[in-house]
């Protein structure tokens, strides 16, 4: 980001928060558009996920154009939003339509890869020369484009996809009457206004803990190696998942992360290895919990309308991480004190209301049966 606003001149000081909330407005646009089609369940997954995968390797590398200006990085951010909707969420409808059992663990290896792909960019700014602009966005649009091209001619359809569904808007409305689709839903929300945010803040409370300390953290390599211990945790949780249950990990994490928010105002005053180890931990709890809720999402939704279900979703928990990553965008120059993180909270503690619920039957079903 700083490479990106030096290099076009932009002086807004709250350009961070702004360039990745149009991201996430875009994806809530693409993917409310992709629910409200129903595309995800009446074409085939692999082939919506290379358009959309080619489409933003493309708009990702205009970031390049010496032209460009704000609004035209905007324009292009949102479009990359957009193009996202045909990639994350149909690619747990993909990896879906493979498993019917250990969906539970399956999604922790693609949701691992998920964070592997959001903590890449850090490393190769870290191991960039001179031009890391250059560096960083033309590698992450090639492997975007490389990805798109692996799964949409290596990735047939699924033993348990099921096409066909009718283009019936009225689907989008029908779909949270479902008990256990709308608990399972609602904790994936409180998963959501955390997780982007704290992802986007990485470096920021890095910078933070270093003006405070007199420290000299690499914030390149440490924002990519707190991020990446999230693709370990999503794993682990995979296998645990079928030892207990999707709702147990779920809800372990959502802890975790909560004692996490609370405590980092204090981690602040400790040496850099134990707040090093803090942050890792964070980074680790923080996704964890992001497979299971996706897991439990998918299980809950109609076989019929299960992809649009798991867009929807998606949706509406990335609209929600818009309004968590201003308001925390508000206390950039101070992360010192407690009240963003009291903010922050508010999104673990609603999660685990939610995944509490008595009612919810299937939640406590193992993932794997």
């Amino acid at each position: 980001m700083p490479q990106l606003t030096l290099a076009y001149n932009i002086k807004d000081p709250n350009s961070l928060g702004f360039f990745t909330a149009i991201i996430q407005f875009g994806f809530i646009v693409g993917t409310l558009f992709f629910a409200f089609l129903s595309i995800a369940d009446r074409f085939k997954a692999s082939k919506i996920f290379m358009i959309c995968a080619l489409l933003a390797s493309f708009s990702n590398f205009a970031l390049l154009y010496p032209g460009n200006s704000y609004w035209s990085i905007t324009a292009l951010r949102f479009t990359t939003g957009i193009c996202l909707a045909g990639i994350y969420p149909i690619g747990i409808k993909i990896a879906s339509d493979y498993f019917e059992n250990g969906l539970g663990r399956a999604l922790g290896f693609l949701v691992g890869t998920l964070v592997l792909g959001t903590a890449i960019p850090h490393f190769f700014s870290f191991i960039a020369f001179e031009n890391s602009l250059l560096f960083v966005v033309g590698l992450t649009s090639t492997l975007s484009l490389l990805g798109g091209l692996l799964v949409g001619f290596g990735v047939p359809k699924g033993p348990f996809s099921k096409l066909g569904s009718k283009f019936q808007p009225k689907v989008i409305f029908n779909l949270f009457k479902n008990i256990e689709l709308r608990k399972a839903s609602f904790g994936y929300f409180g998963h959501m206004w955390e997780l982007y945010t704290f992802w986007a803040f990485v470096p920021a409370l890095l910078i933070t803990y270093n003006t405070v300390n007199n420290n000299d953290f690499n914030i390149s390599l440490w924002s990519f190696i707190i991020i990446v211990s999230g693709f370990f945790s999503c794993i682990i949780g995979g296998y645990i998942s079928e030892i207990k249950s999707s709702i147990y990990v779920a809800k372990f994490s959502l802890w975790g992360s909560l004692i996490c928010i609370l405590l980092f105002p204090l981690m602040l005053k400790t040496t850099p290895l134990l707040f090093i180890v803090f942050m890792i931990i964070w980074g680790m709890f923080v996704i964890a919990d992001s497979p299971q809720l996706s897991t439990l999402v998918a299980q809950a939704a109609p076989l019929a309308n299960k992809g649009t279900a798991i867009t929807l979703v998606n949706s509406l928990g990335f609209l929600i991480t818009i309004f968590s990553i201003q308001i925390l965008n508000l206390y950039t120059k101070d992360l010192t004190n407690y009240i963003p993180f009291l903010i922050l909270a508010i999104g673990p503690i609603f999660g685990i209301f939610f995944l509490q619920k008595k009612t919810y039957k299937n939640s406590l079903k193992k993932s794997s049966l």
